[in-house]
C-alpha cells in the first residue's frame, strides 16, 4: 500500500515520484494525498466519474482554453486538460506533511514580468477607453507573467514553495501542489469557483484589493476602502455575473449570502457566497461556469474577446480551475473547483511563470491596477524566494479583522441598496402575478448571460420562460411576451451582424403588434427604430446603481451601458403610435420608455444593483400583458 510520504521520499531520494497532488482545504487540520495515472481529456464531458464508491475520483487540471467549449475567443496555446484518475488517497495530518517537506530556500534566476509595468500600464488605458468606454463590457481582467528559473530540481523547489505557503499564508481555499509528470503546479488560491455537495451548488466570487504588510494593518485604510466606490461597485459586478452563471446552473437561481471580509498574509479581498439547488451533472456544471468573471471579465463572452485582443499570449492554466470530481456516500456526484490563481507552474527544465491580473473598471487608474499585480502575486513569490513575506504572515492573522465591529458594519451597508430578490429566500410563488398562469415568454439573448437572471425573474412573477440565442430565435408563435435582451456592442453599427438581426426581429415585433420588451442593447436598437437619437456617454454607466424616474415614479435601477438614446420631450408619437418616455432631466437620456404593444429600459431590472427591479418588471408585465403590477413595496397583488 502507498505511504503517504512515499512521492516526497522519491523526489528526497532524486527519483521521479509519479503523478501525485497534495491538497490542504481551507480550515483543515490534514493534507489529502492523491495518487495515480495521468492521462488527458478533449472535453469535460469525457472526465471520468466511474460511480463504484464513495470519494474523490478524479483530479482535473483545466487550463483556460477549454474556454473553447464554450464558442468563446481563446488564444489557443495548446495546453491539455489532463486529469489524474484517483487510484489511492491519504489524509497526512499537517503537521506530519511539514515535517516531511524540505524546508529550504527556493533559489531562482532571471526573474522579471513578461509586459513591463509601463507597457501594462498602456494596455490598461487601452481597455478604459477602447473596450469600457466603447461599450464592450463592464470590467476585465488583464494579465501579465512573472517568469525566473529555478535553481536545482524544480519539483524540490516546488514542494519546498508549498511549505512555506502552508506556515505563511493563510485564508486561501486550496493551498496545493499537483505534479502531472509534464508540469507541476503549486499555489494558494483564495477562491473556490464551484462547488456541488448535497445537491447545493455554491459559487464564491472575490473582489476587491486591499494591500497591506501584514500585522501593520491600518485599521482606518482598511475600512476607507471598504467603503471606496470603486472596490465596492467592483464587486458587486462580479456578483452580478456570477448570478448569472448560478441562474444556468441552479433550479431557482442563486440566493447571495455575505459580504464577507477574506484575509490573507499581504492582502485581503471582500467576497459573496452563491448557493442554489442543483440536479445537474457535475460536468456540465464546470462547463457552464468556464470560467470566473473575477478572471475574466463580463459580459462573459465578450470578456473573452477582449482578453484575446489585449493578451499577447495564451492563459495557459491561469484562470482555469483545478476541479476535483467524486461521489458521497449516497452515490451523488461531488465537485471541488477552485481557481488557478495565485499559483506557479513549473516545468520539468524549471521554467517558472507565475501569472496575475488585474480587474479593470470605469474607476481604475493605472498606477492602481500595476500596484494591484504586484500584490497579487506576492503570497506566491515569497514562497519561491523572489519576495519578502508579509511581517505577520502566519496560519493565524495577528488581529482579525472581519471580527471588527465597523468593518462588519461596513460590509454590512454594501446589501443595502441591493435587490431583495436576490438577497432573500424565495418561496416558489410568492411573488406570482394574478392571471400569468399558463402564459409564456420567450427571451432572446443578445450575448448576456443576464437574460438567465431575467428568466428566474419573469418566472417568479409567473410567466413560462424560454431563452434563445439571438442568432436563432425561433419561432415568436406561441409566446405572449418577447423580450429582446442585453448584450455588448456598438447598437449605432448598421452592419454588425448582431444589430442588423436583432433590428429586423424588433421590426417584426412592432409590425406584428406582439407585445415586446427590450432591455438594454433590445432597449437602445428599439429606440432607434423609434426615431430617437443614440448617442455614446461621455462617461460609461458600467455597474452603476441610480435613482432614476420610471413613468412617474423613482426607481432604484442598476445600468451597465455606455450608450442611451437621448429625447427632449417626455412624450412623442413615431412610427407605431404614441409614446411615453422616462428622461434624465440633466441630458434627456432615455430611461425607459413605452408605447402600445412595447416597452423598452435602458437599465437591467434583473441586476443585483436594481434595488426595484422586480416592481419595475411586474409594472412593465401591467402595461405589456394587462397584469396587475406590484405595489409601491414590492408585494404582488395576487388576488
Amino acid at each position: 500500500m502507498t505511504r503517504p510520504s512515499d512521492p516526497l521520499a522519491a523526489v528526497a531520494a532524486g527519483r521521479d515520484p509519479g503523478p501525485f497532488a497534495l491538497v490542504r482545504r481551507e480550515g483543515a487540520d490534514h493534507v489529502d494525498l492523491f495518487t495515480g495515472p495521468v492521462r488527458t481529456a478533449d472535453r469535460l464531458a469525457d472526465l471520468p466519474l466511474p460511480d463504484d464508491g464513495a470519494g474523490p475520483r478524479t483530479l482535473a487540471l483545466v487550463p483556460f482554453r477549454q474556454v473553447t467549449e464554450r464558442g468563446f475567443e481563446c488564444v489557443d496555446d495548446g495546453m491539455p486538460l489532463e486529469f489524474l484518475t484517483v487510484e489511492a488517497h491519504r489524509r497526512i495530518p499537517l503537521a506530519e506533511l511539514l515535517g516531511a517537506l524540505p524546508d529550504a530556500a527556493v533559489r531562482t534566476t532571471d526573474a522579471g514580468f513578461d509586459i513591463a509595468d509601463d507597457e501594462y500600464a498602456a494596455v490598461v488605458d487601452r481597455v478604459l477607453a477602447d473596450e469600457i468606454g466603447r461599450g464592450e463590457g463592464a470590467n476585465f481582467v488583464i494579465h501579465r507573467t512573472m517568469r525566473a528559473t529555478v535553481q536545482g530540481d524544480p519539483l524540490a523547489a516546488a514542494l519546498a514553495a508549498l511549505r512555506r505557503l502552508l506556515l505563511r499564508e493563510r485564508g486561501a481555499y486550496w493551498t496545493f501542489l499537483v505534479y502531472t509528470g509534464a508540469r507541476i503546479l503549486v499555489g494558494a488560491s483564495p477562491e473556490r469557483h464551484v462547488s456541488v455537495a448535497d445537491g447545493l451548488v455554491e459559487m464564491n466570487p472575490i473582489s476587491g484589493t486591499f494591500r497591506h504588510r501584514g500585522e501593520t494593518v491600518d485599521r482606518a485604510a482598511l475600512l476607507r476602502f471598504l467603503h471606496d466606490p470603486k472596490e465596492v461597485e467592483e464587486l458587486y459586478m462580479v456578483l452580478d455575473e456570477e448570478l448569472k452563471m448560478m441562474a444556468v446552473v441552479a433550479e431557482h437561481g442563486g440566493q447571495v449570502v455575505g459580504p464577507y471580509l477574506k484575509e490573507m498574509a499581504h492582502l485581503a479581498h471582500t467576497e459573496y457566497l452563491l448557493a442554489g439547488r442543483c440536479s445537474r451533472d457535475v460536468r456540465d456544471v464546470l462547463r457552464e461556469t468556464m470560467f470566473a468573471p473575477t478572471v475574466t471579465g463580463s459580459p462573459m463572452e465578450n470578456a473573452c474577446r477582449v482578453i484575446a485582443r489585449h493578451e499577447r499570449a495564451g492563459r495557459r492554466y491561469y484562470a482555469g480551475v483545478l476541479a476535483l470530481l467524486g461521489r458521497d456516500e449516497q452515490g451523488r456526484q461531488t465537485l471541488d473547483a477552485p481557481i488557478l490563481i495565485r499559483t506557479a507552474e513549473i516545468s520539468p527544465e524549471g521554467a517558472l511563470r507565475v501569472p496575475v491580473g488585474a480587474t479593470l473598471v470605469r474607476h481604475s487608474t493605472t498606477a492602481g491596477e500595476v500596484a494591484e499585480t504586484h500584490a497579487k502575486a506576492a503570497g506566491v513569490l515569497a514562497a519561491l524566494g523572489l519576495g519578502p513575506d508579509a511581517p505577520g504572515a502566519g496560519a493565524e492573522p495577528v488581529v482579525r479583522y472581519a471580527d471588527d465591529p465597523e468593518v462588519r458594519a461596513a460590509l454590512a451597508a454594501r446589501n443595502a441598496p441591493l435587490a431583495r430578490f436576490w438577497l432573500e429566500q424565495r418561496r416558489p410563488g410568492a411573488l406570482a402575478l394574478r392571471g400569468l398562469a399558463g402564459r409564456r415568454a420567450l427571451i432572446v439573448d443578445g450575448e448576456d448571460t443576464f437574460t438567465g437572471m431575467l428568466a428566474h425573474q419573469l418566472g417568479a412573477l409567473g410567466l413560462a420562460v424560454t431563452r434563445r440565442d439571438w442568432p436563432d430565435p425561433g419561432p415568436l408563435d406561441g409566446h405572449d411576451l418577447v423580450v429582446v435582451g442585453p448584450g455588448p456592442g456598438d447598437p449605432r453599427d448598421p452592419a454588425a451582424p448582431k444589430m442588423v438581426a436583432l433590428r429586423a426581429l424588433l421590426a417584426e415585433l412592432l409590425a406584428s403588434g406582439r407585445p415586446t420588451l427590450a432591455v438594454c442593447l433590445g432597449h437602445q436598437l428599439l429606440a432607434g427604430l423609434l426615431g430617437l437619437p443614440l448617442h455614446r456617454r461621455d462617461a460609461p454607466y458600467q455597474g452603476l446603481p441610480r435613482d432614476v424616474p420610471v413613468f412617474g415614479v423613482t426607481r432604484r435601477v442598476g445600468f451597465y451601458a455606455s450608450f442611451t438614446a437621448r429625447a427632449d420631450a417626455d412624450r412623442m408619437t413615431g412610427p407605431y403610435g404614441p409614446v411615453e418616455l422616462s428622461r434624465d432631466p440633466a441630458d434627456g437620456a432615455v430611461h425607459a420608455l413605452r408605447g402600445t404593444g412595447f416597452a423598452g429600459v435602458q437599465f437591467h431590472p434583473e441586476s443585483v444593483l436594481s434595488q426595484d427591479g422586480t416592481s419595475v418588471l411586474a409594472d412593465l408585465l401591467g402595461h405589456l400583458l394587462d397584469r396587475p403590477a406590484l405595489s409601491a413595496h414590492g408585494a404582488a397583488d395576487r388576488g
